[in-house]
């Protein structure tokens, strides 16, 4: 099976020019470092790294799932971040689609407006919840599944209530996980040692996947072939390297962006992910060995074709501070033909005959190399297909890409200090126990003078 290409030739110097572009000498002074990274993540093997090898996981998705009575025809997927995003990913690019099939959906945001609609939205008879938090304790997940709960014991009573939810959490520990065992409710378990945002081939994604109809053996399956080619001793040979290195250069030279532009609609939730996964990863104040760095690119999701009409314009000729990377489809499964209906006008005439799939691939090759011209750098991931298989490869290969660039800065690319301190300020705000000092900074910090307009 054809596999995910990573095209690198417009970052290089030789196309967009020395001062934006990256040459042999720079990616020379970093292949030693990036072949020390490469044994050392052979030694080290990290949990994230053994999932998708893992078939316990899937095997006890499919157990849940052969317990789920036929009657529920949605599944609404209680979480947010690390514990939303791959899934949704996921189900976007290849549930099974129709009237006849179930669906999964995301309600991540606690915006009391728009959560109230949802619920007013829903079919609760026929909707089955997934309540997702590795720790447990994540605020919004907590509220969203307190009120659910509450409405759902009100009209089924408790044995209806534990009918419709299913928990993924930490095996062993939380308070999700103690509520979870006291209210008797199916569960799938949070693997210890793999962070959110690396969670997609766990129950966390493959759980609502799976429902949705999508193949989770062949999400894994695509996995294996990519760890495969990141295993590859050679920097040249190996995508992951490849990417980590080129978009560390990239930032060296002040390219403190990278946008994500999927040329598929079902693939706009797959560069959510990867915000995700980039920022969080490697947005670091310090280094590993304490130095202060403030590490990091800003990872940005742009549409095409879309944003041809909106952001083009700023990538084109605004700042030198951006790699894009487009996500380009060669098959999509479906043609949609342009019929030619005879009409004389220029603007319809060149355009009938053809289809749209003809259209947005041109598009996308006129955008790469219009950027290109313009001395900015770009690359592209092209999916021979959409599929179980290759999707696998795309969040495999993000990952471990991931994990090679923050050795390259030299930062911890699985802790989130600063998202922590949020959520602590949050809990004080909140009274929770065990938060009163953060109660008092916050209390502090209300009675500095404002200044407004």
């Amino acid at each position: 099976m054809a596999s995910l290409i990573f095209d690198y030739t417009n970052l290089l110097a030789e196309t967009v020019g020395g001062d934006h572009g990256i040459n042999e000498t720079e990616l020379e002074r970093y292949a030693a470092r990036a072949g020390e990274i490469l044994r050392e993540a052979e030694a080290s093997w990290l949990p994230y790294r053994e999932l998708p090898y893992n078939g316990d996981y899937a095997a006890s998705v499919e157990e849940v799932i052969d317990g789920i009575a036929p009657s529920f025809h949605t599944l609404v997927n209680l979480g947010i971040g690390g514990s939303s995003l791959g899934g949704n990913a996921l189900v976007s690019a290849v549930a099974r689609t129709g009237p006849e099939n179930r669906k999964a959906v995301f309600p991540e945001n606690i915006d009391p407006v728009s959560f109230q609609r949802f619920l007013d939205g829903i079919d609760l008879e026929h909707t089955l919840f997934s309540v997702v938090s590795k720790s447990g304790s994540t605020a919004e997940t907590a509220a969203q599944f307190v009120v659910v709960r509450d409405e759902l014991i009100r009209r089924f009573g408790r044995d209806g209530y534990r009918d419709r939810v299913v928990v993924t959490t930490d095996p062993g520990r939380g308070d999700l996980r103690t509520l979870a065992d006291e209210d008797g409710l199916r569960s799938l378990p949070f693997p210890e040692g793999v962070g959110g945002r690396f969670s997609v081939l766990t129950p966390v994604g493959l759980f609502p996947a799976a429902f949705a109809g999508v193949q989770i053996r062949q999400v894994l399956e695509g996995a294996r072939s990519m760890d495969e080619r990141c295993r590859r001793e050679s920097i040249r040979e190996n995508p992951a390297m490849t990417i980590a290195l080129l978009f560390f250069l990239a930032f060296e030279k002040r390219k403190a962006m990278v946008v994500f532009m999927p040329y598929s609609e079902l693939l706009i939730p797959s560069a959510d992910w990867f915000r995700q996964l980039w920022a969080e990863s490697l947005g670091k104040a310090d280094s590993k060995n304490g130095k202060r760095v403030h590490a990091g690119q800003t990872p940005i999701r742009s549409v095409g074709v879309t944003d041809q009409h909106s952001q083009l314009q700023l990538y084109a000729e605004g700042p030198f501070d951006k790699v894009i990377c487009f996500l380009a489809v060669s098959d999509y499964g479906t043609v949609v033909e342009i019929p030619d209906s005879g009409l004389p006008q220029s603007s319809f005439h060149y355009l009938q005959g053809k289809s749209l799939n003809t259209l947005i691939r041109a598009e996308q090759e006129a955008t790469e190399m219009s950027l290109a011209k313009a001395g900015r750098p770009n690359c592209k991931l092209e999916f021979p297909a959409i599929t179980p298989f290759h999707m696998g490869e795309y969040f495999y290969l993000l990952e471990v890409a991931t994990d090679f660039c923050g050795e390259l800065f030299g930062i911890d690319a699985f802790s989130q200090p600063g998202v922590e301190e949020g959520k602590r300020f949050a809990y004080g705000i909140l009274g929770r126990e065990g938060f009163e000092e953060k109660l008092k900074e916050i209390l502090s910090w209300r009675k500095r003078e404002k200044k407004t307009v």
